[in-house]
């Protein structure tokens, strides 16, 4: 397979640069040869023909943007060239497309933890969830020390450090208080010490109303000021978690009780080639066997929310993504903000050019099927298929929502590279193999292999497959080898 270039779609008046290319190179675009103009930089973008000032560009077979001028062919294009079509509030109609049938996989069952709420987790783990960021090195003392008496009993003791649940107030605080109760039932967890220091504005009373009703053997409760000596405490009652926890076994589960998030962070030309697509691909294989997938990155929908939202299983769930989109918009405008202000700099590096053409390429990782659900930042999963979760493209705010939706495994696509890792397994997915020889220490899984030719099909079961394999615990992600676990949430709101 000729690796110069990629056209991705029929009606695309771009190609993207396979490798780097030289100026005054001619390459055979269907039936036309393109001799181009200027060096084109590996995974970025040229003219298939010449484009009249303001003419729309067409990757993916979408809009990303329109040129600024009149460009010949075989021009490169890049900001320079390109503008973004975004602009404010907009009045959307629903425009229902047809349902897709969807491939049913083969295999549809993992080994995963039943709980005693009926959840199922991929892993059985004890979590110290911290009400505020005052006892933060409490809780790393304390994941140190259980680590070393109880942790043959379990899977690992973990905690999760950040800087909320004092100074915050209203909604904010509501947020946060949502976020971490999320962390507390997630059933990856076999046990959870909520450890608190007493005086904060999220006391474990005050928490206590947001998490509603918990298994008392599974999550045990320790005020650090209330205390005399809290290492003794916290030890003793993790001791008593690890004893219930190591009595746990795997029991085989349908894909059904899957929840898996999707994230792509650190993007570049290939993302929306090769990994989205290939993590869409996947997404399909589980909803079609009845789990649930989990896309979030709001403003990394912005231009390509329309797609999405003609998916939408019926109009109430067009509404509610009307709504969402909206109203982030909104939360940028409010702040003096354009909404466009995207890619970032590793994205413009990666040869994205505009907001549209990083969301494009961020949406294809929600597969073919239909939106299922839309979800507010905070709230859990409970509707099989794809549902669409409220949230900032920020990684790690991004993959906490997710774990705090419920997903008990993470599929996060990078052209760049990025080694964070979320609470749960994290299946680092590469869009080119560069990065996947080069950081073999971060990335899971090659999707690069598509651009030379393997299968999207053949790919799309291998990935489905390590999806099931971490799921059951046979096999443990890079992240979780490494230790990136990292938690942080969207902070919005008056400090006092």
């Amino acid at each position: 397979m000729d690796d110069a270039f990629r056209v991705i779609h029929p009606k695309d008046n771009v190609g993207v640069a396979g490798r780097a290319l030289k100026q005054g190179e001619t390459i055979q675009v269907g039936g036309a040869k393109v001799t181009l103009l200027s060096d084109v930089p590996i995974r970025h973008k040229f003219a298939l023909h010449a484009l009249t000032a303001g003419e729309q560009v067409i990757k993916y077979g979408e809009v990303i943007g329109r040129v600024r001028q009149a460009v010949e062919t075989g021009a490169y294009l890049h900001t320079d060239e390109i503008e973004t079509t975004l602009s404010g509030i907009i009045d959307y109609t629903y425009h229902p497309v047809p349902k897709r049938k969807l491939r049913v996989p083969e295999s549809r069952t993992f080994m995963g933890y039943r709980r005693e709420d009926g959840s199922v987790g991929t892993r059985n783990e004890i979590w110290i969830v911290n009400t505020v960021g005052c006892v933060n090195t409490t809780a790393r003392n304390l994941a140190r020390a259980a680590t070393e008496e109880f942790g043959h009993l379990v899977d690992g003791v973990y905690a999760f450090p950040h800087v909320y649940g004092c100074s915050q107030l209203g909604e904010d605080l509501l947020s946060s208080q949502r976020i971490l109760a999320g962390m507390v039932k997630h059933p990856n967890a076999a046990g959870v010490l909520v450890l608190s220091l007493g005086c904060e504005r999220n006391n474990i009373p005050e928490f206590r109303k947001v998490l509603g009703p918990v298994d008392e053997t599974r999550v045990k409760f320790l005020v650090t000021q209330e205390s005399e000596d809290e290492m003794e405490d916290g030890l003793a009652l993790i001791g008593e978690l690890a004893g219930c926890a190591s009595s746990c076994e795997r029991t085989e589960v349908p894909v059904s009780e899957l929840k898996v998030g999707l994230k792509c962070g650190a993007s570049d030309g290939f993302s929306g080639v090769t990994a989205n697509p290939l993590t869409g691909a996947v997404s399909d294989l589980i909803t079609s066997a009845g789990g649930i997938t989990i896309l979030t990155e709001i403003s990394e929908m912005f231009g390509a929310e329309q797609v999405l939202m003609n998916r939408s299983r019926d109009r109430d769930v067009f509404d509610k993504m009307v709504s969402m989109i909206n109203d982030f918009k909104m939360h940028y405008l409010k702040y003096g903000q354009r909404i466009d202000e995207n890619p970032s700099p590793g994205n413009l590096a990666g040869g994205i050019s505009t907001c549209e053409e990083k969301s494009v390429g961020c949406i294809q990782k929600g597969g073919r099927g239909p939106v299922a659900d839309v979800l507010r930042y905070g709230e859990q999963a409970s509707v099989p298929g794809l549902n669409i979760l409220s949230g900032p493209g920020d990684d790690m705010i991004a993959i906490t929502a997710l774990m705090a939706a419920g997903c008990q495994v993470i599929l996060f696509t990078t052209g760049n590279g990025n080694p964070l890792g979320a609470p749960v397994p994290t299946i680092k997915i590469s869009s080119n193999t560069s990065l996947f020889q080069r950081k073999g220490n971060w990335i899971d899984f090659d999707a690069g292999v598509l651009l030379s030719g393997a299968s999207m099909e053949t790919e799309a079961d291998s990935l489905y497959a390590l999806v099931l394999s971490v799921a059951s615990g046979e096999v443990l992600t890079l992240n979780e080898i490494n230790g990136y676990r990292d938690i942080a949430m969207v902070k919005d709101g008056v400090t006092t």
